[in-house]
């Protein structure tokens, strides 16, 4: 029986300064500038003992930086100097300004460290947006 599934594509990579806002299915190679711990609660009660810890980093690649809003497990590969590939990163928007963040659809992966020098100077995430409902 011949193989009829179709060829994987190959992926396609975003640079930082590329992003948008409500988009999604991005790929960005990126190196973790810094990072913040902003939640960590966890519940010993239940059937369950879940642990909810959310961080947030500066990641950036020699287009600009943005902040990655890492979950859970993603809070322990959030090393500064480390650079990850986020695949099928969707961008969320927080009091107006961007976040990089990938749910369970996607996949954050440490790689090689990578040759670029991180452009900090250009901050996506510093660039406010304002929803404009368009009649027509």
């Amino acid at each position: 029986m011949a193989d009829t599934k179709p060829g994987l594509r190959k992926p396609e990579f975003t640079k930082v300064d590329q992003l948008r806002p409500g988009t999604s299915g991005h790929n960005v190679t990126v190196k973790i500038v810094s990072t913040k711990m902003v939640l960590q609660k966890g519940r010993s009660d239940g059937p369950q003992a879940r642990q909810m810890r959310i961080s947030e980093c500066i990641v950036g690649d020699e287009t600009g930086v943005v902040v990655f809003t890492a979950r859970n497990d993603q809070v322990d590969m959030m090393k500064e100097g480390t650079t990850v590939t986020l695949r099928n990163a969707k961008i969320d928007m927080y009091k107006g300004s961007m976040r990089v963040a990938v749910d369970k659809w996607g996949r954050v992966e440490v790689t090689e460290p990578a040759s670029f020098k991180v452009k900090e100077d250009t901050n996506m995430s510093l660039v406010e947006y304002e929803v404009v409902n368009v009649v027509e």
